[in-house]
């Protein structure tokens, strides 16, 4: 039986995302089934046909050999067990790869709250506080840094083929997108490589498909 990977609407779950792509990009063969977010429980891990799949009440979650794995970099690091290229082959490269997935997994709140995830979104580009200007000079930084180190000629930060860290800051270029953030040219135009992706694509055309909005996030 194929893994199943539960995960929450396209348009707005950068966190399904994440591991979607880490899967895709695998080769890995599995199932998605959405779950839309909203409603009764929603910011509480209560949403019912999310407790029903996840014990901690929250997506992404795979299901697979009947096992629970829920949170995005576990699943991540399941799929990168099956597929090593998914990380670095250099094992400096995959620890700096490593950290920088940690802190995307962990910081950036000021970002995530003042710019949430909507791929279908376009707005105009707008003051940002300071707390969203350092996180985003940060991760300027980190992707500077690490595709200087480990690049190459490549357009991903480690090279020619998209790994674990390219897929958790991909959600962070859709964002810079959405809410028309002015990068760095080789900001953006790393930014830029990832949402040309191919399999970002099949994501984005789901996304943009999707009839489910969140009033909320789509008024920020």
């Amino acid at each position: 039986m194929k893994p199943i990977l539960y995960v929450g609407n396209q348009n707005y779950s950068s966190w399904s995302l994440r591991p979607w792509l880490v899967l895709s990009w695998g080769k890995i063969e599995f199932e998605t089934r959405v779950i839309q977010l909203g409603g009764y429980g929603y910011g509480s891990f209560q949403i019912p046909e999310v407790v029903a799949v996840s014990p901690p009440g929250s997506v992404p979650v795979l299901h697979v050999d009947g096992e629970i794995i829920p949170d995005s970099l576990a699943i991540s690091e399941w799929a990168a067990e099956r597929v090593p290229s998914l990380w670095p082959a250099d094992a400096v490269a995959r620890a700096q790869a490593r950290a920088a997935v940690c802190e995307m997994h962990s910081r950036f709140f000021a970002l995530r709250m003042s710019m949430p995830c909507n791929i279908r979104r376009r707005t105009e580009p707008r003051q940002l506080s300071e707390e969203v200007r350092r996180d985003v000079e940060r991760i300027e930084t980190i992707w500077r840094t690490l595709a200087a180190r480990f690049g190459g000629a490549g357009p991903y930060l480690f090279g020619r083929s998209p790994t674990i860290a390219d897929a958790f800051f991909l959600p962070i270029a859709t964002r810079f997108r959405t809410y028309g953030v002015r990068l760095s040219s080789d900001s953006q135009r790393y930014a830029d490589a990832l949402l040309a992706d191919p399999t970002f694509a099949v994501w984005e055309a789901a996304a943009k498909a999707e009839p489910f909005a969140m009033a909320q996030w789509d008024a920020a």
